[in-house]
């Protein structure tokens, strides 16, 4: 590859590179101090001394979180919700939009069906109806309530029919001069062709599902259904002398509500970090299986 040796390319690449780098650490910065805010003690937390580096290095919060057990069920629910509602997400989207990437000759209700879908992105009826409706159909304190709530994404369902109309047409006719059928046909031929743009619908669904903490609040009548987002959103420092011991209520004043948050925070982004770069390769676009030589 020929690079240009000229004053103005030099500036140019110079230019980008420092743009890429600041970019860069301004994403990594809320990471790191959230960390650093949550192995900071009280007294730093709370008077916002904490920027670049933990000030008072206390782990209170850490260990208040590992001996909270309601904790570690609302992770078990998030980490159940997500992978249940990613797969079945995942599923009726790749389902759905198969019949609408195809043209109106071959499926007549395409049109109808796509203002509709449209339409549904546009308007929606409003979270009393939304939330009636989940409690005519008994799904309060249930995991299906909490995998079923958002319904169908349709800006990600319009990806993956554009991604679909996208896909040499000679595969699926090869398919059809063997005698495979229409299920044959999308399991085969089409979902392994599509595996970056559904790699890449797999990551936003499970993030979304991960970081919604709204309908878990709605759809639970209390805190032992709540998921780790809305578990989070209720947790704060209570500090009652009752029933505690002098060495108890020492542990307990070291606590600050805003290193506990950081703490449960940064806990809770680990998951999503770890799932990344496994899904990272996928997002390279136009991958073909080269198949069809024109």
């Amino acid at each position: 590859m020929i690079q240009g040796k000229s004053l103005g390319s030099r500036v140019f690449n110079a230019f980008n590179t420092i743009l890429m780098i600041v970019l860069t650490l301004s994403c990594l910065y809320p990471l790191w101090y959230t960390f650093c805010l949550s192995i900071s003690d009280k007294a730093a937390a709370n008077s916002g001394m904490v920027t670049i580096y933990p000030i008072g290095f206390s782990l209170a919060s850490y260990q208040k979180i590992m001996g909270d057990i309601q904790f570690f069920k609302s992770f078990l629910i998030s980490a159940e919700r997500t992978v249940l509602g990613t797969i079945v997400t995942i599923l009726i989207l790749a389902v759905f939009a198969y019949p609408l990437s195809k043209p109106s000759s071959e499926y007549r209700p395409k049109n109808v069906i796509m203002w509709i879908v449209v339409f549904c992105m546009l308007f929606n009826g409003g979270t009393i109806p939304w939330y009636i409706t989940m409690v005519n159909y008994g799904m309060i304190d249930s995991m299906i309530g909490l995998i079923l709530c958002g319904g169908v994404p349709v800006f990600n369902l319009i990806l993956l029919i554009n991604f679909y109309r996208g896909l040499p047409r000679e595969l699926m006719e090869a398919a059809q001069i063997d005698g495979a059928g229409v299920w044959t046909i999308l399991f085969r031929v089409v979902i392994p062709c599509s595996v970056p743009i559904l790699a890449t619908l797999v990551l936003f669904t499970s993030v979304g599902y991960w970081n919604e903490y709204f309908q878990g609040l709605v759809l639970s009548s209390n805190e032992s259904h709540y998921p780790l987002q809305t578990y989070i959103k209720q947790m704060v420092v209570n500090i009652q002398t009752t029933n505690l011991s002098m060495d108890q209520i020492e542990k307990m004043d070291q606590l600050s509500n805003k290193s506990l948050n950081a703490a449960k925070v940064f806990i809770a982004m680990i998951p999503m970090l770890l799932v990344y770069p496994f899904l990272q390769k996928y997002f390279i676009s136009g991958i073909m299986l080269g198949a069809v030589k024109e």
